[in-house]
């Protein structure tokens, strides 16, 4: 099932139509969302691509600055300059040029709205939570609407640089674990960041494993060269495993949370609570995925279960 925010849909003669609702005023689609969600599913299934476009999402979103409003969703990263060039977003000029051909067939919907529909399609498709959704994110108009790089993580430091980078955004200790979960999806790629290895032996599979691995692998810090990664990085991996590249492993971020006392008990919970995690994700991702998108300020969000 589909789930748009602010929206009804009705069934005309076989046909999905979508009414979007903004600031209580109905007026009827130039879209039909579930069409280019189903081009997403067929994309995904096709080119096991489920990871790199949540990332894209990602990367598009995890610039906001709630200080000075800028950042944020707005497609920024489809110039050849700016974003597009920073350091962590390496790598995503292949998710964007596997979306194209969507946005082609759907010229209207904006960048930003097509990135974090395939996202949020791209995670229920490998299995995880139905995440709430709605359209109104707006395109930057060129390259010099970029923000500076290093707004997003670096995952070789701790959690003290995790909260400088969420809290920028408006985000607590408990979204940073919550959408840290992300990472039971997908790899790391030398030539990308320096890393090598998916975090868990099931990339494509969406759930708590992640956590999971977290708290019952006896985590050893290695050179991230010894398993095909760039020398000088941190990893760990598992302590009793032999050292391969492409090894399942953990970065420096990942495992900080465990000696943190405000997020280690975010990461036994969701290690321990599969529909926990996936509740508090849903609402942590549709939040990231609407940071500073002024058409949404005022209309209701799902809000984070904030109780252990």
């Amino acid at each position: 099932r589909f789930e748009i925010l602010s929206t009804k849909k009705l069934s005309m003669s076989g046909l999905l139509q979508t009414f979007v609702f903004a600031f209580g005023i109905a007026s009827a689609s130039a879209l039909d969302y579930a069409a280019v969600k189903s081009d997403i599913v067929d994309l995904v299934r096709a080119k096991n691509c489920g990871p790199i476009l949540v990332r894209l999402s990602w990367h598009d979103a995890g610039t906001f600055d709630v200080s000075s409003n800028t950042g944020g969703p707005r497609g920024a990263m489809r110039f050849s300059s700016g974003e597009s060039t920073h350091g962590a977003n390496n790598g995503l000029d292949i998710a964007r040029g596997l979306l194209e051909p969507i946005k082609k067939s759907f010229p209207s919907m904006s960048y930003a709205d097509l990135w974090s529909l395939a996202a949020i399609t791209a995670i229920e498709e490998m299995g995880g939570p139905k995440i709430s959704w709605r359209p109104g994110r707006t395109d930057a108009g060129s390259a010099s609407d970029s923000v500076e790089e290093g707004r997003l993580p670096d995952a070789q430091l701790g959690c003290p640089h995790l909260r400088d980078v969420f809290n920028r955004m408006g985000l607590s200790d408990q979204e940073i674990v919550a959408l840290s979960g992300a990472h039971t999806v997908g790899a790391t790629h030398a030539d990308r960041s320096g890393h090598e290895g998916p975090w868990t032996q099931r990339p494509l599979h969406f759930d708590n494993q992640y956590f999971k691995d977290l708290i019952t692998v006896s985590w050893t810090e290695v050179d991230a060269s010894k398993i095909g990664g760039s020398s000088g990085n941190k990893v760990f991996v598992d302590s009793a495993a032999s050292l391969s590249k492409g090894m399942a492993m953990m970065l420096p971020t990942d495992v900080a949370m465990l000696s943190d006392p405000k997020m280690r008990p975010w990461v036994d919970l969701y290690a321990a609570d599969n529909a926990r995690f996936f509740q508090d994700f849903s609402s942590a991702f549709t939040k990231l995925q609407e940071l500073g998108v002024a058409k949404f300020h005022g209309i209701a969000n799902p809000h984070l279960k904030s109780e252990l």
